[in-house]
């Protein structure tokens, strides 16, 4: 039983991070698509 609840909680744990690393991708590329886009205004 202690097994199982170890591999929620690990499980658990790789998709909070996961989340966090893809929504800071995210924002870095918009961030850049944002540069772009200023520049091609220019």
């Amino acid at each position: 039983m202690k097994t199982i609840v170890y591999a929620v909680f690990a499980s658990a744990l790789l998709l909070l991070t996961a989340c966090n690393t893809v929504k800071g991708v995210g924002q870095d590329i918009q961030k850049a698509g944002e540069k772009i886009e200023g520049a091609a205004r220019k």
